[in-house]
């Protein structure tokens, strides 16, 4: 039996992966506070339920070393300075071999392999939300870089944006794209509201300051993915996440930035388009990572 494993600053998610990598039931819990690694035992060992462990796919949230096996996420306070994770779950289970990627590389590769990458070998992929994370196909595989981060474009820089960000620089796209950002920006124009959501339903119906801040995190992504597909080589974008079901308000100036800017031949036929695997991706990612994973 073969074990996926999701880990985010939110929750942590874990099943039992079917032949295909797919994670048909799995069981999820909310990251806590303190103890992150305990709760995290606790769902794995109860998922396992006794059973024999052959291998374990782990998609954590970044940065990674996938080399070391260690993690530090920026979202898990207790982490983040360096946790040895892969350690962690051979601690539980001895005899499973193991494979690390990082969440937005993981989600990458399940869409390759059973979502809107299906049949395009070379693609990117953004999560757009809470952050702005990523990752990068290339060749039916995941290009992982020196220490497994390839593919961090939420921390790209955006043109005119000056704003410190959480990873410590200033300026990067996810200071102007996810949906705090946006929401932040928007409420320093006079608007109102206090999430994404309402942002989102606020310029559906017009509401100018709410259009004027998608606007400018749309035009921001696709500003960042052209560049990102020109670098790559790459003719797909896949794009998921709670802020990107922002709608026509977002995704216009997205699609129409990215167009103004994706002008080289290679790269005139790229196509941006819509997760298909949801919330599912990341654990999906890992459960194919697991029929790789070796001790």
């Amino acid at each position: 039996m073969r074990l996926a494993l999701d880990i985010g600053g939110t929750k942590m998610a874990a099943g039992v992966v079917s032949e295909d990598g797919r994670v048909p039931v799995f069981d999820s819990v909310p990251t806590p506070q303190t103890d992150p690694w305990g709760a995290c035992a606790a769902l794995l060992e109860r998922v396992a339920d006794g059973r024999d462990v052959d291998g374990v796919g782990i998609a954590c949230a970044g940065p990674v070393d996938t080399v070391a096996g260690v993690v530090a996420p920026i979202n898990i306070t207790e982490w983040a300075q360096g946790f040895e994770l892969v350690a962690g779950v051979r601690s539980v289970f001895p005899d499973a071999g193991t494979a690390l990627a990082m969440d937005g590389a993981a989600a990458a590769l399940a869409e390759f392999h059973h979502g809107a990458g299906r049949g395009t070998p070379n693609l990117l992929s953004l999560v757009v939300s809470t952050g702005i994370g990523g990752g990068i196909v290339l060749g039916g595989e995941i290009a992982r870089g020196r220490t497994g981060n390839a593919g961090h474009i939420g921390h790209l820089v955006a043109p005119g944006s000056s704003e410190p960000c959480s990873c410590g620089g200033v300026g990067c796209l996810e200071t102007v794209s996810s949906g705090p950002s946006a929401v932040r920006w928007a409420r320093s124009q006079g608007w109102s509201g206090n999430t994404g959501r309402e942002l989102a339903e606020g310029a559906r119906s017009g509401d100018a300051i709410a259009v004027d801040s998608l606007h400018r995190a749309g035009t921001a992504l696709g500003g960042a993915i052209a560049s990102a597909a020109a670098l790559l080589d790459v003719d797909l974008a896949v794009i998921g996440g709670g802020f990107a079901q922002s709608g026509a308000p977002l995704w216009e100036p997205m699609l129409d930035a990215a167009a103004r800017h994706a002008r080289l031949s290679f790269i005139a036929g790229l196509r941006i388009v819509p997760a298909e695997l949801g919330g599912a991706g990341t654990l999906t990612g890992a459960g194919l990572l697991a029929l790789t994973a070796v001790i």
